[in-house]
C-alpha cells in the first residue's frame, strides 16, 4: 500500500459510487452537524447582546428562542417539500435558478458558498473555544489550535463521504446523548425545585446593568440567535448523497436533525433562564454557556468532561457539513460554466477535491484574519444563510405555481417561508451591518462578478474554437524545425533524429557567450550533426548561433523563433525542446528547468502556426 492509499484510502471506480451513498444514520453527522452544533454557540451569541441588561437580559432568551423555533419549523415544512420536488439536489442555486432566474441563482450560490466557509470557521472556532473553557492554559494557542482541527477535517473528507460519516457518528451521538441528559436532569432539578433550582457549583455573577431593553437590542439578539439555523439547507443540497429511496431519506435525515435542534435550543434556553445563566465575556476569563450549564446542572465531574469533550468534538467537526456541500454547490455552479470546470472533476475518493481545498483554503484565511475567535465571525454569520434561504423558497412558490392548481398548500408554506426567512435577513442585516455583516454585503456583489466573468471566459472560449466545417488537408507542408543546443550530448543527438522525421528543414539554435566555447560547439556539431546527415543523404541541419554577451538565454531564443514566424508567415514553426528526465524528483533541483521556462514563454507569446514539442531522454535507474 503506497503512503497516499494508507492516507486518503485506495482510489475508487465511478462503478462503486453507489457504495459511498448513505442512509439517515450517517446522513446526521454529515449533513446535520453544523444544525445541531449550533446550538453551543447559537443561544451563547444571543446571550452576550444581552450582557447589558444584567439579570434582567437572561429572561428574555426563553421568548426569542420561541421565535427562533417558530422560523425553524416553516424552513423544515418548506424544505421538506423542497428535497420531495428537487430529488437531485435542491440548494439554492438550482431552485432560484430554474424558477427565478440565472441572476437569482447565483446570488443564491455566491450566499451560500459564503455562508458555507464561514459555518466551518465558526464551527471550529467554537469547538477550540468550548475546549479553552474547560483548559483556560491552552487560550494562546487558540489560532494554531483550529489551524490544526481544520486540517484534520480536511483530510478526513478526502478519504470520501461514507467514511466521513463513519467517523462522525460517534462523537455525534455522544454529543446529543450527553445535551439530552443534561436537559432532562435540569428539568428534573428545577421541577422539584419549583422553578427555581439551585446549581451544583457557583455560577459568575450577571454583571450590573448599562443599558436597558429596547427593540433594538431585542432585534439584534434575535439575529444573532437566528445563527443557530444556519445548515438547515445541507440536507437539501445533498439529496443525491442517500441511497435509495433518496428523497424520503432526506426528508428522514432532516426531520431528525430538525427535531433534535428543536430540543436542544427550548432546553438550553429554559435552563440559562432558570439558572440565571448568562454569556461571559469571550476575550476575558471566557466560559462558554454550555460549560456554565453543564457545571450548573451536574458539576465539574466525568459527566462534565466527557460533554465538554463531546462539545468540542462536535463544534469542530460541524465545519464537514460545509465540506460536504461547499463542493457540491461548486461542481453544479461550475457545470453551468459560472466557475472553473476544474471543480466538477471527481477526485481519487468520488469526492469534489478541488472545492474541498479551496474551502480549506478560505477557512484558513478567516481564522487567521480574526484569530480564531467565533465571537468576531458571528456577525458575519446568518446574511449568507437567510438570503439562500429567502430565495430558495421564493423560488419554490413559482415552481408550485407552474405546476398548476392543487398546489396551493404548498404555496402557502414556502411562501410563508419566503417571507419570514426575507424578513429575517432584513432585520440581521440592519442589526449587523455595523459590526461586520457589511462584509458579507460586499463581498457577494463580487462574487457574482466573478462568477459572471468566468461565465464569459467561457464563451468566448467556446466562440472562438468551435468548428462546424471539415478539416482542410489542401496545401500541407512540413514545419520549420528549431532546436535550441547549449551542448552536445545525446539529449540533443536523439532530439534531432526526431526533428528529422517532422521535417528536413532543421535549424539548430545555439547561444554563445564567448568564441572559445561557440568554435567548440561548432567542431561537434559539424563532427556529430552535419557530417553524419550528409553522409545519410539528408540536407544537414543548420546552425543559428546567436551571440550573447550578457550570458541571456532565453530571450535571445524567443525573439529568434518568433522573428521566424513573422518571415514564414505560412508555415508551421515546430521548437523541439530536448528534455532529460530524472528518475527521482529530487534530481531535478541538480539541474537547470530552462526548457520548462522557454516551453511557457513560448506558449505566451507564441500562436497557432508555433507548436512547441518536448522530446525526452530517460536516465536510467
Amino acid at each position: 500500500m503506497s503512503l497516499i492509499d494508507f492516507v486518503l484510502g485506495r482510489t475508487l471506480s465511478s462503478r462503486e459510487e453507489r457504495a459511498e451513498q448513505i442512509g439517515p444514520g450517517a446522513g446526521v453527522p454529515i449533513f446535520g452537524l453544523d444544525a445541531l452544533s449550533s446550538a453551543a454557540y447559537g443561544p451563547e451569541a444571543a446571550l452576550t447582546l444581552l450582557i447589558p441588561l444584567g439579570a434582567a437580559g437572561v429572561s428574555y432568551i426563553l421568548p426569542i428562542t420561541c421565535c427562533i423555533l417558530v422560523l425553524l419549523t416553516i424552513l423544515y415544512f418548506s424544505y421538506r417539500q423542497t428535497i420531495a420536488a428537487y430529488p437531485g439536489g435542491g440548494g439554492s442555486y438550482t431552485v432560484a435558478r430554474e424558477n427565478i432566474g440565472e441572476h437569482a441563482g447565483l446570488l443564491g450560490a455566491s450566499a451560500l458558498m459564503i455562508d458555507y466557509v464561514l459555518t466551518a470557521a465558526v464551527g471550529i472556532s467554537a469547538g477550540v473555544g468550548a475546549l479553552v473553557s474547560a483548559v483556560p492554559s491552552l487560550q494562546p494557542h487558540i489560532l494554531a489550535m483550529c489551524l490544526g482541527i481544520l486540517f484534520i477535517i480536511m483530510m478526513i473528507n478526502l478519504r470520501g463521504v461514507r467514511e466521513a460519516g463513519v467517523l462522525f457518528m460517534i462523537p455525534t451521538y455522544l454529543f446529543i446523548g450527553c445535551l439530552f441528559t443534561m436537559i432532562a436532569i435540569g428539568l428534573g432539578k428545577t421541577w422539584m425545585a419549583g422553578g427555581h433550582p439551585i446549581p451544583v457549583e457557583a455560577m459568575p455573577p450577571l454583571p450590573r446593568a448599562t443599558a436597558v431593553v429596547s427593540l433594538w437590542i431585542l432585534l439584534k439578539v434575535f439575529s444573532s440567535g437566528c445563527t443557530a439555523m444556519t445548515g438547515v439547507e445541507a440536507v437539501s443540497n445533498g439529496v443525491k448523497a442517500f441511497r435509495e429511496p433518496t428523497a424520503p431519506n432526506a426528508q428522514r435525515t432532516l426531520t431528525i436533525i430538525i427535531v433534535i435542534l428543536a430540543v436542544l435550543l427550548a432546553g438550553i434556553a429554559y435552563l440559562a433562564s432558570a439558572y440565571g445563566i448568562g454569556a461571559t465575556n469571550p476575550t476575558k476569563n471566557y466560559e462558554s454557556v454550555l460549560s456554565m450549564l453543564l457545571r450548573a446542572v451536574a458539576g465539574k465531574g466525568m459527566f462534565y468532561y466527557v460533554s465538554i469533550g463531546s462539545i468540542l468534538l462536535v463544534l469542530s467537526l460541524s465545519a464537514n457539513t460545509a465540506f460536504a456541500d461547499f463542493p457540491r454547490l461548486c461542481r453544479i455552479v461550475a457545470l453551468d460554466g459560472f466557475l472553473p470546470q476544474s471543480f466538477s472533476f471527481a477526485g481519487r475518493r468520488l469526492v469534489y477535491t478541488e472545492g474541498i481545498y479551496v474551502l480549506a483554503l478560505l477557512t484558513a484565511g478567516l481564522l487567521i484574519l480574526f484569530n480564531g475567535v467565533t465571537d468576531r465571525l458571528i456577525p458575519l454569520y446568518a446574511v449568507g444563510a437567510f438570503l439562500a434561504f429567502t430565495l430558495s423558497q421564493a423560488g419554490m412558490v413559482v415552481h408550485w405555481k407552474r405546476q398548476g392548481s392543487g398546489h396551493w398548500q404548498k404555496i402557502a408554506i414556502n411562501g410563508l417561508g419566503s417571507v419570514a426567512t426575507g424578513t429575517t435577513t432584513l432585520v440581521i442585516l440592519s442589526a449587523k451591518f455595523v459590526e461586520g455583516a457589511w462584509v458579507t454585503v460586499i463581498l457577494i456583489p463580487m462574487m457574482l462578478i466573478v462568477m459572471n466573468l468566468v461565465k464569459r471566459h467561457y464563451n468566448e472560449v467556446s466562440e472562438e474554437t468551435s468548428s462546424h466545417v471539415p478539416v482542410d488537408f489542401a496545401d500541407l507542408q512540413a514545419p520549420l524545425v528549431l532546436i535550441p543546443i547549449a551542448i552536445w550530448t545525446k539529449v540533443s543527438d536523439n532530439a534531432l533524429r526526431f526533428a528529422y522525421t517532422l521535417s528536413h528543414e532543421v535549424r539548430a539554435i545555439h547561444i554563445a557567450a564567448n568564441p572559445e566555447t561557440e568554435q567548440m560547439f561548432r567542431n561537434d556539431w559539424t563532427q556529430f550533426a552535419a557530417q553524419p546527415a550528409a553522409q545519410a543523404g539528408l540536407p544537414p541541419p543548420d546552425l543559428v548561433v546567436l551571440n550573447s554577451p550578457y550570458r541571456h538565454v532565453l530571450r535571445p531564443i524567443v525573439d529568434y523563433v518568433l522573428n521566424v514566424e513573422q518571415q514564414n508567415p505560412h508555415r508551421q514553426i515546430a521548437v523541439i525542446l530536448p528534455v532529460l528526465v530524472e528518475h527521482r524528483w529530487y534530481d531535478y533541483f541538480l539541474h537547470n528547468q530552462r526548457p520548462a521556462v522557454l516551453k511557457a514563454l513560448l506558449m505566451f507569446r507564441g500562436s497557432q502556426r508555433i507548436v512547441i514539442v518536448n522530446v525526452p531522454w530517460y536516465l536510467k535507474a
